[in-house]
């Protein structure tokens, strides 16, 4: 189970305040909650509590504020094996706070404060250089200041570290940036964001994928929900399908996918294996509520793929 290769993730951490409805309110209505939860949340965390659990070698880049919720954060990342020496408290800064809305069908609605999140400036991210040179993946997302993001991607690109981005929330993105980043994640609304292509079915994600490979990147892995992924490597493309459960919650999900995915690729293990291995991880935490807590460990990864047979 040793992974090969170092991982550190740069992002966002937030607290999620999550509030269980059976429809999403139409604006100036007032929808009774049947269950409410605040539970560790933010893709970056997510993404890194996922590698962390899954069997990574993995330190995180990251901001929190000098509050309660920063530090127990930070002793909750520490017991899901992460290195946390990269994480700074950002003196009179609230930690990063989303408000999320959980309909019947396990659909989510969200709103962000990025609080302490938004204190992740290029300096912060120069000052661990060391740690993303001695990385052989830098996993990042979005709800970080771009330029950070594009600092990060220029040190890894430097020290031949592999950049994987998942671009979300959607946004634009500059050919710079993309041309830096050797796979990327996007689901169907941020592949549209990027590309301008409506992914609604498998011609749909392979042309968005040609376009992302135009831009200079290698692997383009388009998640699809519950019709699994579209992997194109190269130009080369096919849709993965992931394994069918009950969903109970989907916050998270694509954060567990991209957390297991990177940790089984660090095992250098194929990746059509790697991606069965991620969707497995994915379809164990859409069964359970919340974002982190919903996170599986190795072990659980590891049975529910033997399940499958």
């Amino acid at each position: 189970m040793n992974t090969k290769g170092k991982l550190v993730v740069l992002g966002s951490i937030n607290a999620d305040h999550i509030l269980n409805l059976e429809h999403f309110p139409a604006p100036g209505e007032t929808v009774t909650g049947q269950e409410y939860q605040v539970a560790f949340g933010g893709k970056g965390a997510n993404q890194a509590v996922a590698a962390g659990r899954s069997g990574a070698d993995i330190a995180f880049i990251a901001c929190v504020g000098d509050d309660d919720t920063g530090a127990r954060v930070c002793k909750q990342l520490a017991s899901d094996n992460i290195d946390t020496a990269p994480v700074a408290t950002i003196k009179g800064a609230a930690t990063g706070v989303a408000l999320i809305f959980v309909n019947g069908a396990g659909e989510n609605v969200i709103g962000i404060h990025a609080g302490a999140n938004g204190a992740l400036t290029p300096e912060l991210v120069a000052a661990h250089q060391d740690k993303i040179a001695q990385a052989s993946a830098l996993l990042m997302q979005l709800e970080s200041p771009l330029e950070s993001v594009l600092a990060a991607a220029k040190l890894a690109h430097q020290h031949q570290t592999k950049v994987v981005l998942n671009p979300a929330p959607a946004c634009e993105l500059s050919d710079e940036l993309l041309g830096l980043v050797e796979m990327i994640t996007p689901n169907e609304t941020e592949a549209e964001k990027l590309t301008g292509i409506k992914v609604e079915n498998d011609e749909d994600a392979a042309k968005a994928a040609a376009a992302l490979h135009n831009k200079g990147i290698n692997t383009v892995i388009i998640t699809l929900g519950s019709r699994g992924v579209w992997l194109s490597e190269k130009g080369k493309g096919q849709r993965v399908p992931g394994f069918k459960v009950k969903a109970v919650d989907t916050i998270a999900a694509g954060d567990t996918f991209n957390g297991a995915l990177v940790t089984a690729l660090l095992e250098e293990r194929p990746m059509a294996e790697a991606i069965r291995f991620a969707h497995a991880a994915a379809a164990i935490a859409v069964t359970r509520k919340g974002a982190q807590p919903s996170v599986p460990w190795r072990r659980e990864i590891d049975e529910f793929l033997q399940q499958q047979g």
